[in-house]
């Protein structure tokens, strides 16, 4: 081990030193609480940092000396809104802390976390916590734990308590120590009596041990008696966390440090460096095959864009996790984005300082190598997800795939002043936050597409705090369509005589109905001249313009062929613009009540959620006028199929998480326009 690794400078020199780890956990679960104990033991003075929505909704780093390892520590945002930075964390991390609350226990949305995390083959140590609330029970919790994760989740410490409810330490089923906490320091001290509790873990864990093990001859001599050297299953147990095949459960209690000394043993001598965590695949820019990124200092330059923060006066400042390579402070580098929401691209700069973190404070950094996570300020091209590559050998790593966002939420400015700069802040909010879409409905109503209710919040909250704009919510605008649904017949007719020349034409034309997308269609059948040649151009102009503004309520009219038949004109009066105006009227006259009727966008909703939410998720489906198509299950999960309307599905991000206790995701696509129910025809029309 380099001697140069040490508290104040945290400068490594080999990726053997490093362990990049997340915290991931529900909101509530105890998860950052913890994150701070873990500082506070490794960081002289730290107190704490303060707790509010940025904090809690994006992914945050501090980095710490444990014994001879340099630990990056990322906490990563525990409600589901934010389920990109999750996924950024998981990326940029090795191994993970898996947090879960014994008092509250394993819901939906801990089981969703679980599987992002089994997704990614991230190996885990689970921390319990909260194992002195009244009600929590250390023995239910393993139980809950095992049948929602599997088998391979193994208690190695058993907790102690000092009174009911008290926990003041624990024991290590495979050194059989008591690690003592009540004193504020810690004491160990070997077991020296035999502990029917312990007994009962300790079993199993050796058992699972030794199935992970290459020692055929293991389970003979564990079965005839023979006492195991605690050394060989403490290496096997780093093993068997290290391939994501066995999952250590150790209790904890943060607001007293209980098992804070036992995770950062087992983060330093069980979680993998980053030289035997996989990196992931490369491309070249072009798509074309590279060979697998080495995580070697040596190697040419791969790292990603993890995150990205903006401030209106210092600029961006990038999260980056380097898988090969070295960075250094003034090398130009090439910077490749592809598979964003945003146009592809690819360009050169020059990288200016590097920083690191100190505890959670950024020291500027000469260099920073594979393995290591590090902070670049000012990076003016790179966004979240993108490459930062050699430009001798530029090369793109796969983006982590990000969440849907589904909740619209309708804003438009305050003022005339907040107007002026609405569009500068949010595409700077777009930068930093990849699962924000922004659209325009219809061209004239200002949508952001978000992950949740949390996630909208903290938009407009930002776009108040750190841009100065405020923004005023509207009701969501359905872009409704009209139709035709019977032949209707009609003459226009534009005849003004004023002095001069005149305006004069004259058409006659009959509606039909067409087929759901099919769009429009002008049939031209004069004969005898009756509309000249050079005007029949104006009277499709004029019908079409007046179909964008619809005839009935003010919607766009779809899926209907119009057919000019007939029409006057007058040799000196008529011209372009009065046959536009004949045309226009035509296509009033022929919309009557029977003839016009309301279309509203229908999508195709697919729906997946534990299975026993499946009927209440087919019948609240149902209550929003959808036409369920079927369901499937998959791994204990139910996929439900629906066509659904728009107007029914703005509020459903928020809505299924309550259906389906946190365990229902769903997509939707546009499937195409339907008629309107008649009883709802009415309120559409004015709204």
């Amino acid at each position: 081990m380099s001697s140069k690794l040490s508290a104040a400078t945290m400068q490594v020199t080999s990726p053997d030193e490093v362990r990049n780890v997340v915290l991931i956990g529900n909101a509530g679960s105890g998860k950052t609480s913890l994150f701070e104990q873990l500082l506070k033991s490794r960081l002289v003075g730290y107190r704490g940092e303060k707790e509010d929505a940025e904090r809690a909704a994006q992914l945050y780093l501090a980095s710490f000396v444990t014994g001879e390892t340099l630990v990056n520590l990322l906490d990563a945002p525990g409600h589901p809104d934010f389920l990109g930075e999750l996924r950024a964390g998981i990326r940029a991390a090795d191994a993970a802390i898996f947090v879960i609350s014994a008092a509250d226990g394993i819901d939906g949305a801990a089981t969703a976390l679980w599987e992002e995390c089994s997704a990614a083959r991230l190996p885990r140590i689970i921390a319990l916590t909260k194992l002195d609330a009244g009600h929590a029970d250390f023995d239910a919790s393993v139980a809950a734990a095992q049948e929602a994760f599997g088998e391979g989740v193994q208690p190695t410490h058993v907790p102690t308590q000092s009174a009911p409810g008290q926990i003041s330490g624990n024991i290590g089923l495979l050194s059989l120590e008591e690690h003592d906490y009540s004193s504020g320091e810690v004491v160990n001290r070997k077991l020296t009596a035999d502990d029917d509790h312990v007994e009962a873990y300790r079993g199993p864990l050796i058992e699972g041990l030794i199935q992970e093990a290459e020692d055929d001859s293991l389970m003979d001599r564990y079965l005839s008696g023979e006492d195991l050297d605690t050394e060989y299953l403490l290496d096997d147990l780093m093993k068997a966390v290290a391939t994501a095949n066995l999952f250590p459960l150790v209790p904890v209690a943060s607001n007293t440090g209980v098992g804070v000394e036992e995770l950062l043993r087992l983060i330093e001598h069980g979680f993998p460096t980053p030289s035997l965590h996989p990196n992931p695949p490369i491309t070249t820019p072009a798509g074309g095959a590279l060979p697998p990124a080495e995580t070697d200092p040596g190697a040419p330059l791969v790292a990603q864009v993890i995150r990205t923060t903006t401030d209106p006066f210092a600029g961006r400042l990038s999260m980056v996790r380097i898988f090969a390579g070295t960075l250094r402070a003034d090398d130009v580098l090439h910077v490749s984005g592809h598979g964003s929401r945003s146009a592809d691209h690819d360009t050169d700069e020059r990288v200016g300082q590097i920083q690191g973190a100190v505890g959670i404070e950024l020291k500027p950094r000469p260099s920073a190598i594979a393995g290591e996570i590090v902070m670049v300020p000012k990076l003016t091209t790179a966004e979240t997800g993108d490459t930062l590559s050699s430009k001798e050998r530029p090369a793109v790593v796969g983006r982590w795939e990000l969440p849907e966002p589904l909740l619209p939420l309708a804003i438009r400015a305050a003022t005339r002043n907040d107007e002026d700069k609405l569009s500068g802040a949010l595409q700077r909010l777009a930068v930093e936050d990849t699962t924000v879409r922004l659209d325009r409905a219809g061209g004239d109503q200002l949508v952001l597409w978000t992950t949740g209710q949390a996630h909208a919040d903290l938009l407009v909250a930002r776009l108040v705090d750190r841009y100065g704009v405020k923004v005023e919510q509207e009701e969501l605008k359905i872009p409704l369509r009209e139709t035709f649904v019977a032949k209707s017949q009609a003459m226009g007719r534009h005849v003004k005589q004023s002095g001069g020349h005149g305006q004069y034409a004259v058409c006659n034309i009959e509606v039909e109905p067409l087929e759901r997308g099919a769009g429009f269609e002008f049939v031209d059948k004069v004969v005898g001249g009756a509309v000249p040649r050079q005007f029949i151009p104006s009277v499709e102009k004029g019908v079409r313009n007046q179909l964008e503004r619809g005839v009935f309520a003010g919607f766009p009219m779809v899926d209907i062929r119009v057919t000019l038949f007939d029409g006057k004109s007058h040799s000196v009066d008529s011209s372009d613009m009065a046959f536009q105006m004949a045309g226009a009227l035509a296509i009033k006259e022929a919309a009557n009540a029977k003839a016009v009727a309301l279309l509203e966008p229908i999508d195709l909703v697919t729906v997946t959620v534990g299975e026993e939410y499946l009927g209440a998720v087919m019948t609240d489906l149902s209550g929003r006028r959808g036409q369920l198509l079927g369901s499937d299950s998959e791994n204990h999960k139910a996929i439900i199929r629906a066509l659904v309307p728009q107007s029914e599905l703005p509020r459903y991000a928020i809505d299924l998480r309550g259906i389906g206790h946190g365990s229902g995701t769903f997509r939707r696509e546009f499937h195409g326009y339907e008629l309107v129910p008649s009883n709802l025809v009415e309120k559409f029309a004015k709204s």
